[in-house]
């Protein structure tokens, strides 16, 4: 079998926290923030950790090269 290769994407996006969790940025910073209220934006800001239904698939994307 072939060697397996972090997916770049993912990496970018995700980060490692020590207890093994998956730390990611929320959706929705782009634009058109002048029209969300100051309290969403506020929860925006803060860094959120991936569905439990998700970790099993980003932890095989990220962990070859993590």
């Amino acid at each position: 079998m072939p060697k397996l290769k972090t997916k770049k994407s993912v990496k970018k996006r995700m980060k490692l926290t020590k207890n093994g969790k998956i730390k990611r940025y929320k959706a929705g910073r782009r634009h058109l923030m002048a029209e969300k209220s100051g309290k969403r934006k506020r929860k925006l800001r803060k860094s959120g950790l991936v569905a439990k239904s998700q970790v099993k698939l980003m932890t095989r994307l990220l962990s070859p090269g993590s």
